[in-house]
């Protein structure tokens, strides 16, 4: 059995809800957005962040990470860091790469995860790398659950070491850890990456090009990592 998947086509959709997430975080526009709406005005709110301040470190130059690295360049970031197995070709040059992952957290202010979900990759972001950044760090994932220790994750955000995080993705959905629901400073959507029309579009197009190129060829072109030869 070969499988395919559909690369670039939720590049865009993906992309922009980790932008939303970094806003959110950064600027605690979901915590003013539940105060107005509870007719709380800025009640609790403190001075936030400004992008420009803040060094952004990308967690996996993919089509999502490098389009999500685009956006957030325009803002603009203070700085762009990324790590991937192997520097990216098409890299902007204002996004320098970092060989280690240590490294790479030791140098951001956000860290943005888009790396793909397999064996060496459950579990990636855990206690030790949360710790290895800074002290009100925040963090974005929208790219699988389980790539984060949830635990630990949770943990950081108890004790302050982070000061906020966006999160489109969970281990177990559709089901959430009610104590996330407990933080003002977490952003949470219900795995929101891929909603759009054209998106959803572009994803059937590619799957049913990949099934004309096996009966045509014998072979898809859009194999998972794991079935190259």
């Amino acid at each position: 059995i070969r499988v395919s998947n559909t690369p670039g086509a939720v590049d865009e959709g993906t992309a922009t809800t980790a932008l939303y997430l970094l806003l959110s975080s950064l600027r605690q526009f979901s915590i003013a957005e539940r105060n107005l709406r509870s007719l709380k005005w800025k009640s609790g709110l403190i001075p936030a962040h400004d992008p420009s301040a803040m060094t952004l470190g990308v967690l996996g130059m993919g089509g999502i990470g490098l389009h999500f690295a685009k956006m957030a360049h325009a803002l603009p970031m203070k700085k762009i860091y990324y790590h991937n197995r192997s520097p990216k070709n098409n890299a902007p040059e204002w996004a320098e790469y970092v060989p280690s992952l240590d490294e790479l957290l030791k140098k951001v202010d956000v860290l943005s995860v888009h790396c793909p979900l397999n064996e060496r990759t459950v579990g990636l972001i855990g206690e030790t790398q949360i710790r290895t950044l800074r002290k009100g760090s925040i963090i974005v994932n929208t790219a699988r659950g389980k790539v984060i220790d949830e635990d630990a994750l949770i943990k950081a955000l108890e004790d302050g070491h982070l000061y906020a995080a966006g999160l489109d993705v969970y281990p177990d959905e559709p089901n959430v850890n009610p104590k996330l629901m407990e933080f003002r400073n977490v952003t949470l959507l219900p795995h929101m990456g891929t909603e759009t029309e054209e998106s959803q579009r572009s994803m059937e197009v590619r799957a049913l090009q990949n099934l004309v190129d096996y009966f045509q060829s014998g072979s898809g072109k859009d194999l998972v990592f794991e079935h190259r030869s």
